[in-house]
């Protein structure tokens, strides 16, 4: 459902803006398309404008090649075909306002919503026009879930936990019968089990045996895998969403031990990596239990601060956890202070993962939930990893 204008220019008196300016072309601006409900079939060869002011009524501009492109929009349309019509229309649409949002990120620094090309704010700029970041309203009117989104998460979460438990069977399974079993032997079992269970994934899912799992991206492919063995360390990170439209994504990392008695040293880094997803959580519901609305960074910070004491802050090499949606990587706040300063409070609504991740040479881990935020309370979705997982290998 879109967000109707009154509720925009609500939010935009709120936050001190004069309106939001919309922009596309070629479609670069997919958050444009998704919050104002563009048909997916509109092909922009030509740019369009479309200005909400915080008081009165929305305006358009179109190419007068695509003259019907805003038609589905309220306010009144203006058509340009020069560029000194563009220019002319576009300071006419804008008025007297003064402080505009745009899908535009300050040294980028959320690179999600950073989506009009720098030309393009130089030109609104010359207008005498403060541009500011829609980084906040995005959050607003595009990552806070509906109750039927919310619902599609908890389903897609109560298969992939199952999935995820079948998973690691297998591998204990296989090795203790001495059949073989490699790491794409269980992304494509994975793979198998979204297809029958009405799932799908943008990629994935990685399945990662002892250094393997120090790389936080590695994917098994057919041609680039390797056998689990007795006393492996096996890493499953694994993402999907049912396939009803705008379904949301539930994302998970599980980590299990090929024997009866893990190393001290795996157990150690499992039992630091654990400890920081902890802290972070309770952190997260203490502040929302007060009734306060902590922001990213603020998270990352107290995560990163447990690695860190423990003497590993080198090996934590990525972002806290990330904004879930109908994208895996969603467009509300992350908990992130170290690859991007998220100064975003995470609102009611939204859902996000804590995922810390400890990286050495020879192994890595990394415990991943998600958690989700109503008025007045933070809660996890699903299944939540309190031990590190291990299965007899026959050793």
């Amino acid at each position: 459902m879109n967000p109707s204008i009154e509720a925009i220019q609500e939010q935009l008196r709120a936050e001190g803006m004069d309106g939001w300016l919309f922009y596309d072309h070629h479609r670069r601006d997919p958050l444009a398309y998704a919050i104002l409900g563009l048909p997916e079939s509109l092909s922009a060869t030509r740019r369009w404008y479309y200005f909400v002011p915080a008081e009165g009524e929305p305006r358009g501009l179109a190419h007068r090649i695509e003259a019907r492109h805003l038609d589905s929009l309220p306010g009144p349309k203006r058509l340009y075909s020069t560029w000194q019509e563009q220019h002319g229309e576009i300071k006419a649409m804008l008025g007297d306002a003064r402080r505009v949002a745009m899908q535009h990120s300050p040294n980028c620094e959320i690179p999600y919503v950073a989506m009009v090309d720098a030309g393009t704010v130089d030109l609104v700029r010359s207008f005498g026009v403060e541009v500011l970041s829609s980084a906040n309203l995005v959050q607003v009117f595009h990552a806070q879930l509906s109750a039927e989104q919310y619902q599609s998460h908890i389903d897609a979460g109560k298969i992939m936990d199952r999935l995820r438990r079948e998973a690691f069977a297998l591998i204990g399974e296989r090795l203790r019968s001495g059949a073989a079993v490699s790491e794409f032997d269980v992304k494509q079992f994975l793979l198998k089990g979204f297809e029958q269970n009405g799932l799908i994934t943008d990629h994935g899912p990685i399945v990662a045996v002892n250094a393997n799992a120090s790389d936080p991206h590695y994917e098994p492919m057919a041609n680039r895998s390797r056998r689990i063995e007795a006393a492996d360390l096996v890493l499953i990170d694994m993402w999907a969403r049912s396939r009803k439209p705008q379904g949301v994504y539930y994302d998970i990392t599980w980590t299990g031990f090929c024997g009866v008695q893990p190393p001290a040293e795996i157990q150690n880094v499992f039992e630091i990596v654990k400890g920081a997803r902890d802290a972070g959580f309770e952190a997260v519901r203490a502040r929302v239990d007060a009734g306060e609305s902590p922001m990213g960074y603020e998270i990352d910070d107290i995560v990163r601060a447990h690695i860190r004491d423990a003497g590993f802050e080198k090996a934590f090499i990525h972002r806290t956890g990330h904004s879930i949606g109908a994208s895996v990587h969603g467009t509300g706040a992350n908990i992130d202070n170290f690859e991007t300063h998220d100064t975003r409070r995470l609102l009611p609504n939204t859902c996000f993962s804590i995922e810390p991740g400890i990286y050495l040479p020879a192994f890595g881990i990394r415990s991943e939930f998600n958690v989700f935020l109503r008025n007045g309370s933070a809660s996890t979705t699903g299944e939540v990893q309190t031990a590190l997982l291990r299965f007899d290998a026959g050793i």
